[in-house]
C-alpha cells in the first residue's frame, strides 16, 4: 500500500486489520470504527484504523484469559 494512501475501501480495511469484510461492517454499524462517506462510497481512513487499533489493545494475557483447569 503506498503511503500516501488517505482512505481506503471496505476490502482494503478489513484486510489491514486481518478481519473480514463481515466483521468490519459490523464494527462500522456499531460505530466503533469510524468511516467516511463520499456519495455512496464507505471509505476509511488509515489514520482512523491505526487509532482503533491502538485503542484495541489489550493488557490481558491469553493466559489470564482462560481459566485454568481444575486439579
Amino acid at each position: 500500500m503506498p503511503p500516501e494512501l488517505l482512505l481506503v475501501d471496505a476490502r482494503e480495511a478489513a484486510r489491514m486489520l486481518s478481519i473480514s469484510t463481515r466483521t468490519l461492517w459490523t464494527f462500522t454499524n456499531r460505530g466503533e470504527i469510524p468511516c467516511v462517506r463520499i456519495g455512496k462510497a464507505v471509505r476509511y481512513s488509515v489514520n482512523d484504523l491505526c487509532q482503533w487499533v491502538e485503542r484495541s489493545r489489550s493488557t490481558v494475557t491469553l493466559r489470564e484469559q482462560s481459566p485454568q483447569p481444575a486439579a
